[in-house]
């Protein structure tokens, strides 16, 4: 029987010290790449525009992640609202980032967080999930240890764009389960005209390592359903810009072809993606099967890979959320 980590921590106390730990970051606030040093605490916001309360822009039973996350009944996410980057093809704009009518009602708290990971319990979900969870990770971790103390014991899933600071993933070292992290960009200049983050490749390159020395290669239990582990997914886009090739090849090197991989052909333009070249477009198939001969050459036998002509359809948002 699969025991979460988290559990274990709070069996030896140490879980109210992390979140302290975690709070305190929020004083000259450091959470992501960014590092944008205002007093969260203090209702002071930064690049996010995420202040001193969680802000849940939906919460929902999902059924459209990886199989191995959703069982046969679905993962029981919370979407965080607003996000550290403002990607222009962004598919979930609306949340990440909002106008003010769309986030009035989306403040919320660690307690009331904590009775939604418990009623995904009493739901039967195989696992509960955080998306966009970076720039909230003290206030939701915080509602974590709430639930936990009231006999809450899912694997936590930690679905992440991958900007986030080393600092941040050391205090989460024992209370993540599953890290679902993207790979956007291996270019510099692309991750900064796209998504405004010109470090994001060595901040994503730090963090997936991170995430890979704390929980490992993907585990599952005797039904395929995952307890722990890591997932990387990466959204392959038009023209090579996400250089997905030069992913692989790191995540090959540094990490071993073991790895679960979610190759994404999901891409179509969203946003504000028709004034961008070539990201106007929608990814072509022979653009996405290039990247799976790669796969396959690359000698990767773990994960997921999509139709690219049906996938742009199948995998749009919208459906599950509450808006």
């Amino acid at each position: 029987m699969y025991k979460p980590r988290y559990l274990k921590l709070l069996e030896k106390g140490e879980l109210s010290v992390r979140i302290r730990d975690l709070m305190n970051l929020l004083a000259e606030c450091r959470l992501c790449g960014r590092k944008c040093g205002v007093n969260r605490l203090a209702g002071e916001r930064g690049y996010c525009g995420a202040g001193k309360l969680p802000e849940i822009a939906s919460s929902c039973v999902h059924r459209g992640e990886e199989p191995v996350l959703t069982g046969s009944f679905g993962v029981g996410n919370i979407f965080l609202g607003r996000c550290n980057m403002k990607c222009v093809f962004c598919q979930n704009h609306s949340i990440s980032q909002p106008d003010g009518s769309a986030a009035k009602d989306w403040d919320s708290s660690s307690a009331e967080i904590s009775e939604i990971l418990l009623r995904f319990q009493r739901q039967e979900c195989p696992t509960a999930g955080f998306v966009s969870p970076t720039h909230y990770s003290p206030q939701i971790f915080e509602a974590l240890s709430l639930a936990a103390s009231k006999g809450f014991s899912l694997p936590i899933i930690y679905n992440t764009n991958g900007y986030d600071s080393e600092e941040l993933l050391s205090l989460l070292d024992g209370m993540v389960d599953i890290y679902l992290p993207d790979f956007k960009y291996w270019n510099s200049e692309y991750a900064n005209i796209y998504s405004g983050a010109q470090d994001y490749p060595q901040v994503a390159r730090n963090a997936i390592r991170e995430m890979h020395r704390q929980v490992g290669t993907l585990r599952t239990d005797s039904s395929g359903t995952a307890l722990r582990g890591l997932i990387i997914r990466l959204l392959v886009l038009p023209g090579g810009i996400a250089g997905t090739a030069d992913v692989l090849r790191f995540i090959a090197r540094e990490l071993g072809n073991d790895v679960f991989v979610s190759l994404m052909s999901q891409y179509y333009p969203a946003h504000n993606a028709s004034g961008f070249p070539p990201l106007s477009r929608k990814l072509r198939p022979e653009e996405y099967s290039e990247v799976v001969d790669l796969l396959e050459e690359l000698g990767f036998e773990n994960g997921w890979v999509q139709d690219p002509l049906t996938s742009p359809e199948s995998y749009r948002p919208g459906i599950d959320f509450r808006l």
